[in-house]
C-alpha cells in the first residue's frame, strides 16, 4: 500500500514482526487510527504487511530518520505502544535503511 511508488535507494523500513495476544480489547480501533495519522504524515511512503493466524509482519517505509523520529513522538502512536504488552506475545521493531529497490508488479 505505498502512496506513491517506492524510491529506488535511500529510504528506510521499520520492520514489525509480533505474535498478537488473546487480548485485543481496542485493537482494531486503535490500528485505524494510526494507520490514518501515519498516511497523514510528512516523509510515510506507505506499508506493506503480511499475517497468518495471530503472527503478522509490517513494514512501514518512511523517508528519513527524522519522519520515523516525529512518528515516534506523535502521541498517538505513544498511546498505541503502551498497551503493546496487552495486544502482543511478542514483537520486534527493527529500523533499516533501504540502499536499493526494485519494484515489479505484473499487469
Amino acid at each position: 500500500m505505498w502512496k506513491v511508488n517506492p524510491p529506488v535507494k535511500d529510504y528506510y523500513a521499520v520492520i514489525f514482526s509480533s505474535t498478537k495476544s488473546d487480548h485485543l480489547d481496542g485493537y482494531e480501533e486503535m490500528d485505524e487510527l494510526t494507520m490514518k495519522l501515519a498516511y497523514e504524515q510528512e516523509g510515510f511512503l506507505g506499508y506493506e504487511s503480511s499475517s497468518n493466524g495471530p503472527k503478522g509482519i509490517f513494514i512501514s517505509y518512511w523517508q528519513s530518520m527524522n519522519d520515523i523520529n516525529v512518528w515516534r513522538n506523535n502521541m498517538t502512536h505513544i498511546q498505541a505502544k503502551s498497551n503493546a504488552r496487552q495486544w502482543y506475545k511478542r514483537y520486534l521493531s527493527q529500523i533499516c535503511k533501504v540502499e536499493h529497490s526494485h519494484l515489479f508488479e505484473a499487469e
